[in-house]
């Protein structure tokens, strides 16, 4: 018999047409669901969502109305795999990049993603198909399966029937799978898919970047011929502190006490396709950092100064202020290819092998191990988020190291002579062997 107290109970959990139905299931489970929500290529389609509480599922059916309302199609595990990426884009991951990563996000799902996946069903995608998909990719020449050869004027591969072989490197085709396990991860995390199949599939750990750093006879050799230029203090300040480009370009007068012999990174300077160049906050929040300067450094640093007067009271209302220590004549934010080319220029000056400007931070934590400096202190120096990532990176060690490394244990294990200066007479205390650095 149903009691008023019963109806009323039911009156009260009733929800107003248009919000959905939310009820429980044999399962346990509650499931709420609803009609018409906006779905991918302007259609609509009734949604499911499902919960451990009625509350909870309510919350998620409410965020997808609210999602429809606002225009923002809801993804469907029953469209295809290249819809859903292309929504992930558009409407996640833009909010949670960086211009720059989105950009590339784009290129790796417009390029490999939808071309290799889109087609199949979210649904029905299996960590075979991924597998199957990344073993094709690893083998074909990227040439022929982009059609980049065709496009060119005058082919030079598969269209003039000689096929160069053009394959991804290890290091790209873990970036790709990396951008499809993050795409995946979201859909379950919205309960599209079950499980994120793309994390069930390995494709081995590439070997990091070789590089060469610069040894300290070399570094020394690059600053003689940059010790003329206006952006020496730059060159100086990127070997002695390992900052990165971005930071070193980033850098204002705001952020330095040369009182104290500090310098505070706090936004990395980057062009972007949007805004040119851009202040950004640091890569990380461990980027984000106060430093200590070097005498020489600090020296620079006033010079640097006195400069930016003198450049500033010859270009009069020319001048362009915002700030930064390292600017052009004009007062303007120096891009980063600008800068590349100019220690590319230095580096033929000084007759030394091409590397990259980032291996300027790998030379100054190179030396600074070369000179015992603890693993800690050039994590905290350099910025990284984990000491892992340190040891990760420069886990190489200059034969020269090792050849150090092995004489000083050497030296440990010798026996000692057998004359009677050097034999133990049981009065003295053992000897004992050299630290082992």
């Amino acid at each position: 018999m149903t009691t008023a107290r019963t109806a009323s109970h039911r009156r009260s959990r009733t929800r107003a047409n248009g919000d959905g139905t939310v009820y429980q299931r044999k399962d346990g489970r509650w499931e709420a669901a609803a009609g018409y929500i906006l779905a991918p290529g302007n259609t609509r389609r009734r949604v499911r969502v499902y919960g451990t509480t009625r509350k909870n599922a309510l919350a998620k059916l409410t965020e997808k109305i609210a999602n429809s309302n606002r225009g923002v199609p809801a993804p469907s595990a029953q469209g295809s795999t290249g819809a859903y990426l292309t929504y992930w884009l558009e409407a996640v991951a833009v909010h949670h990049l960086r211009e720059n990563t989105h950009t590339r996000y784009t290129a790796c799902v417009n390029n490999y993603l939808i071309p290799g996946l889109g087609k199949k069903k979210l649904a029905k995608l299996t960590a075979k198909d991924v597998r199957t998909w990344l073993n094709q990719l690893r083998t074909a020449c990227q040439c022929c399966a982009r059609n980049i050869d065709v496009g060119r004027d005058q082919p030079r591969c598969c269209a003039a029937g000689t096929c160069c072989s053009k394959r991804l490197s290890p290091l790209t085709l873990t970036y790709i799978h990396s951008v499809l396990k993050s795409a995946l991860e979201h859909a379950v995390r919205e309960e599209e898919i079950p499980r994120n199949v793309a994390r069930n599939v390995r494709t081995g750990t590439p070997r990091p970047r070789r590089f060469e750093p610069l040894t300290a006879e070399e570094a020394r050799q690059f600053l003689a011929a940059a010790n003329e230029h206006r952006l020496h203090a730059l060159f100086e300040l990127a070997l002695h502190t390992g900052l990165r480009k971005g930071e070193l370009l980033g850098l204002r007068w705001e952020d330095l006490n040369l009182d104290r012999g500090t310098a505070a990174i706090r936004q990395t300077l980057q062009r972007t396709n949007t805004g040119g160049l851009t202040a950004l906050p640091t890569k990380t929040r461990a980027s984000e950092r106060r430093i200590a300067l070097p005498d020489r450094c600090i020296q620079s640093l006033k010079h640097r100064h006195e400069e930016q007067q003198r450049d500033r009271d010859t270009a009069g209302a020319e001048w362009q202020h915002n700030g930064y220590v390292f600017t052009t004549p004009q007062g303007r934010a120096i891009d980063p290819t600008n800068l590349t080319r100019t220690f590319t220029t230095l580096l033929r000056k000084a007759d030394l092998r091409r590397i990259r400007f980032h291996d300027l931070r790998h030379s100054t934590a190179t030396l600074l191990l070369e000179q015992g400096v603890e693993l800690v202190v050039i994590k905290e120096l350099l910025g990284h988020a984990h000491i892992g990532v340190t040891a990760t990176v420069y886990a190489h060690v200059r034969l020269r190291l090792q050849r150090q490394a092995i004489d000083t244990l050497g030296t440990a294990l010798d026996v000692p002579g057998n004359d009677e200066s050097t034999r133990d007479n049981g009065d003295d205390p053992p000897l004992r062997g050299a630290t082992v650095h």
